[in-house]
């Protein structure tokens, strides 16, 4: 699990774009909130500039590797 921000509605639009290309299941994490990662409106609902968390349950390397740009340390 690692953590991201997303900025914009573009970053937010990139991002869930690349969790749907995925097989496996990854959520978004803030707080006591859970969202499908692959669901632009939740994305979007979650927050802009707002820390959260993935959780890809499984692996998916490609996923991980093209999202690198959003974490955050």
């Amino acid at each position: 699990m690692f953590q991201v921000v997303l900025n914009n509605p573009n970053e937010v639009k990139e991002f869930v774009e690349t969790a749907s290309k995925s097989s496996r299941e990854i959520n978004l994490e803030s707080g006591s909130v859970f969202i499908d990662a692959k669901s632009f409106l939740g994305v979007l609902t979650m927050g802009i500039n707002r820390k959260m968390s993935v959780r890809v349950i499984g692996e998916d390397n490609d996923f991980i590797h093209k999202i690198q740009k959003f974490a955050i340390a």
